[in-house]
């Protein structure tokens, strides 16, 4: 018997930069040609979704998934400012076609991380000019493919920026502390994106230079830069402004945001640290998004939080190749919680999980983490809570970043030498719950 109704969405996500490959006009792209670089490797041709993308679509719905969460590419569709790639948009009109043509509800995000290499010379996300060109970009995106769009993400862990402050700062704290490089490790694994934190920290005045170079400026302010508190605002500003430029063109959008969250718990004296992080990570966004139309909801893994701040996985526990403690009943618990800090403040606003999973070679622990997760959303929908669906990160093994390929999150393996795709028994069993 299925867990979930017929309506509930069962599926997977991606992000373009990450799977299309050759996104030549991003920040990100220009960021791994650096020859000082932090990125392991660059993405190059990452798996060829921009062309092959029939092929993974095809395979989604012979398995049994219903829903395909995927980013349209900014720097793909506005190159230069205010210079845009009709070509570009025809492509992702075959994107969407295509899966309505395999039965497949799209859910777009369009603004997963990665932005055009003028945008950040023009200040990128601490910059009040970044809104307006946001907001210009979603409208014209959705006046071209609005008739095959439903459900719109504006942007991928709007609190990333956040996160990678908070992480840099207690790094900083951790080097002049001159703690060992086990210690140092261990905070790689708090952020919910693939990051090389030691890389960053020793190549830092070398890539100021070749920041210049390339950007402008010694500190350029990507979307996943440490950000300030005014620009964590203008991002909420910006997903405002896109939000009320595309709903112009298709009132009947249903638009929202999505936030990385970690299922925050209180140890040994830590509940006031813990309050405060939850009310950095979610509670303060809350005013900025009461009117979306659904929310997206991004978590891996919990946090434990002790009297001192975050604490390292505990001893002896199973843990992800991104170092994330293996942990798949967070995910009910952060929806719960969410649930109750929406109804306190009067919201009543369906949940879209947009990403939950795990980095492993083991496909076995996969099957495990996904079954547990979805147990946990089944239970939050028998209490009453409002989610609508689940979509697995990710759907193949692709780019993680600043971690390159050797993160397997996949339901579908990827031989990058040829491109072959092999599916996983993840991809059945995720399909037929």
């Amino acid at each position: 018997m299925s867990k979930f109704s017929s309506d509930f969405l069962i599926g997977a996500a991606t992000a373009a930069h990450q799977v299309e490959g050759n996104n030549i006009h991003s920040d990100y792209w220009a960021m791994e040609h650096m020859a000082h670089s932090t990125f392991n490797e660059p993405s190059l041709d990452a798996v060829d979704h921009y062309h092959r993308y029939e092929e993974d679509i095809r395979l989604m719905a012979q398995a049994g998934l219903t829903a395909y969460r995927f980013s349209i590419e900014w720097a793909r569709i506005e190159p230069e400012e205010g210079v845009f790639d009709e070509s570009e948009i025809a492509h992702y009109r075959k994107v969407l076609e295509c899966c309505h043509a395999n039965k497949i509800t799209p859910i777009v995000t369009m603004m997963h991380f990665t932005s055009p290499v003028w945008l950040i010379k023009k200040g990128g996300w601490e910059s009040e000019h970044t809104i307006e060109a946001f907001a210009e970009y979603c409208r014209y995106v959705v006046e071209r493919l609005g008739d095959l769009m439903g459900y719109v993400v504006t942007i991928n862990e709007a609190n990333m920026g956040l996160q990678v402050a908070a992480i840099e700062e207690r790094y900083k704290r951790q080097m002049m502390a001159k703690m060992s490089q086990a210690q140092q490790a261990d905070l790689e694994g708090t952020a919910q994106v693939g990051m090389n934190f030691n890389k960053m920290m020793e190549n830092m005045q070398i890539q100021k230079q070749e920041n210049r170079e390339v950007f402008g400026t010694e500190e350029p302010q990507t979307f996943v830069s440490g950000r300030t508190a005014c620009g964590d605002i203008l991002v909420m500003k910006a997903h405002q402004a896109a939000k009320k430029a595309m709903k112009a063109v298709k009132p009947e959008l249903q638009i929202g945001l999505s936030l990385s969250l970690h299922d925050i718990q209180a140890v040994d004296g830590g509940q006031e640290n813990a309050a405060r992080e939850w009310k950095e990570e979610f509670s303060h966004y809350v005013p900025y998004i009461a009117e979306d139309d659904f929310f997206g909801l991004q978590n891996y893994s919990r946090s434990l939080i002790g009297a001192d701040g975050i604490l390292p996985v505990p001893q002896g526990a199973e843990t992800t190749q991104m170092d994330y403690e293996y942990y798949p009943e967070a995910l009910g618990h952060v929806i719960r919680r969410v649930f109750e800090e929406f109804r306190a403040n009067g919201i009543e606003m369906p949940i879209m999980v947009t990403e939950n999973g795990i980095a492993t070679e083991d496909d076995t622990r996969r099957v495990a983490f996904i079954g547990c997760a979805t147990d946990g959303v089944a239970a939050c929908i028998r209490e009453g809570i409002p989610v609508i669906g689940y979509m697995y990160w990710s759907l193949m093994d692709n780019f993680e970043w600043q971690k390159g390929f050797s993160m397997k999150f996949g339901l579908i393996a990827v031989d990058r030498a040829t491109q072959e795709r092999e599916a996983k028994p993840s991809l059945e069993f995720l399909a037929n719950i």
